[in-house]
C-alpha cells in the first residue's frame, strides 16, 4: 500500500483508528484500553483522539480535555500497573502505523510529538503513584 502526506482531519481520523483498532488487539497492552474504554464508548473516544491529534498536528483548536488526568486515572484504576514498557508499546504500535500509511513531515511531527506525549505522561503518571 502507498503512503502519503498527512493533509487533514480525514488523514489524521485514520490514523488514529487504525492505530486503536491495534490497540485493542494487541495482547500487553490492548486489555488496558479495552477495559477502560466501554464499547459504546469507543466511536466518541476515537473522535476525541482524532480531535487531539488534529489539534497537535494542524494546530486548530477542538480538543477539550484533560489528558494527564485520565491517565493518572487509568493508572489508579489499575492499582498503578502501568510501567514504561507499556509506553513503549504503545510508541511502537503509533510509529508502525504512522509508517504503513503515511510519509513526510506531519507523519515525522505525529512521532515526535507522540514520543513528548509518552515521555510527559509516564513521567507525571510516576509522580502521582504512591510511594
Amino acid at each position: 500500500m502507498a503512503t502519503k502526506e498527512i493533509e487533514n482531519r480525514a488523514d489524521v481520523f485514520l490514523l488514529v483508528n487504525t492505530f486503536y483498532n491495534k490497540i485493542k488487539k494487541d495482547d500487553f497492552i490492548g486489555p488496558i484500553f479495552l477495559k477502560s474504554i466501554s464499547d459504546d464508548e469507543w466511536e466518541p473516544h476515537i473522535e476525541k483522539l482524532t480531535d487531539f491529534w488534529e489539534t497537535n498536528l494542524f494546530f486548530v483548536r477542538k480538543f477539550k480535555g484533560n489528558p494527564m488526568k485520565a491517565h493518572q486515572d487509568v493508572d489508579a484504576n489499575f492499582q498503578y500497573s502501568i510501567h514504561q514498557e507499556h509506553f513503549g508499546k504503545w510508541l511502537e504500535l503509533w510509529f508502525t502505523t504512522i509508517d504503513e500509511l503515511f510519509h513526510g513531515q506531519k507523519a515525522n511531527e505525529a512521532k515526535e510529538r507522540a514520543r513528548n506525549i509518552a515521555s510527559m505522561l509516564f513521567f507525571k503518571m510516576f509522580e502521582k503513584k504512591p510511594k
